[in-house]
């Protein structure tokens, strides 16, 4: 089977890059599939992520500029020199199905090209926010564009059931990441609490640092530990928190990491308080190393990974008191925190990649079929 991805890049930190590296891996490395990756912006970088040599590799070379809208005059001018690039990737590849992973300006003219190829449409975050917040008269011209759009892709595939709601389209399938099941183990016995992803709002580490204000007295020896990037000078916000608490010697930025799951094992809990989380990998990658959780039940994924009270905490959504408790029962309690690193790295089992992917070629061999 030749399948095709289409995404913005491959070199930076992320969700979409990672599940994509292990997506695609699966496809060449395993089931033996001609797997190529088109991106629109790479500029010569390398893979942030392991991709299999067997798989193949093109830039279109568009480089919108991201620092502007989609819609700036500067990136709208490009657009015809991306229709043109992918046409002609298509003509050449003549790909059995195309993958969309990543939401830019081809979202909107992929489902026009080479009609009689299935087309599908992966999302990655949670729409839970988007369908809530008011909309002017520009965001609902927008958001029926966007309906309209997403009704010419033979299908959408979603991350869990939750998000199935805020979609219009009757072709919607949720398939849910793939766990990498790992050898590594976390150490029970450290005193430190991991928290990592892009150091931005939607991450909301402050109730975290506040949640670590209230147990740091009783717990003199823990330390907290955020791992990522910075994004837009949230870190040094953050740090100004910390500093206003007079935790600098207990709570620390420690950068990226280019494998989380070695990090992991020098910590005893992840915790987890963002905005909303989809489907997220870390949580994943703490289950199957065996870090207990402790987590918001954040819109809409946590849920839906999480067992609450056998391999984590799920603390009502911005319930600081309870996580403050739960905390502290978690970081007192090491007995607790070997049951569930137990439970969680049996329960990881069921999203082993080949159940995940099992899911994929299910949908691409029905998809194919039907054209």
């Amino acid at each position: 089977m030749k399948v095709l991805y289409l995404t913005d890049q491959t070199f930076l930190h992320g969700g979409v890059e990672k599940v994509l590296s292990q997506k695609s891996n699966y496809l060449a490395n395993i089931l033996g599939d001609e797997v190529t990756i088109v991106t629109y912006r790479q500029k010569n970088k390398k893979p942030i992520y392991h991709f299999s040599p067997k798989i193949k590799f093109i830039d279109l070379d568009v480089n919108y500029e991201i620092s502007e809208s989609y819609y700036h005059p500067y990136n709208l001018q490009k657009v015809p020199h991306h229709i043109l690039a992918l046409k002609k990737v298509l003509k050449g590849l003549k790909p059995d199905v195309i993958i969309s992973c990543h939401f830019g300006p081809d979202f909107y003219f992929i489902p026009f090209l080479v009609r009689q190829i299935p087309k599908i449409k992966e999302f990655h975050s949670s729409r839970y926010f988007y369908a809530a917040e008011p909309k002017t008269l520009k965001t609902k011209l927008l958001h029926q564009l966007t309906i309209s759009i997403e009704k010419k892709y033979d299908q959408l595939v979603v991350l869990n059931e939750s998000e199935r709601q805020f979609y219009r389209s009757e072709n919607i399938t949720v398939i849910p990441n793939p766990a990498e099941i790992s050898s590594i183990r976390a150490d029970l016995t450290s005193k430190k609490i991991m928290a990592a992803g892009r150091i931005s709002p939607v991450k909301n580490f402050w109730d975290l640092i506040e949640a670590f204000a209230g147990v740091a007295k009783d717990f003199p020896g823990w330390q907290l530990h955020f791992f990522g990037e910075d994004y837009s000078g949230t870190q040094a916000k953050l740090e100004q928190k910390i500093s206003e608490y007079g935790l600098q010697n207990q709570i620390k930025f420690m950068g990226i990491a280019p494998d989380l799951k070695v990090e992991m094992k020098d910590y005893s809990i992840y915790a987890m308080t963002s905005e909303s989380e989809c489907f997220p990998m870390v949580l994943l990658e703490a289950l199957s190393v065996g870090l207990p959780v402790i987590s918001y039940d954040s819109p809409t994924g946590p849920q839906y990974i999480l067992k609450n009270e056998e391999d984590s905490f799920i603390v009502p959504y911005k319930n600081l008191d309870i996580f403050v408790s739960k905390l502290k029962e978690m970081m007192q309690n090491e007995n607790l925190r070997h049951q569930m690193s137990a439970k969680g790295r049996e329960n990881v089992l069921r999203f082993r990649i080949e159940i995940v992917m099992q899911h994929w070629t299910n949908l691409f061999i029905s998809l194919i079929n039907k054209k």
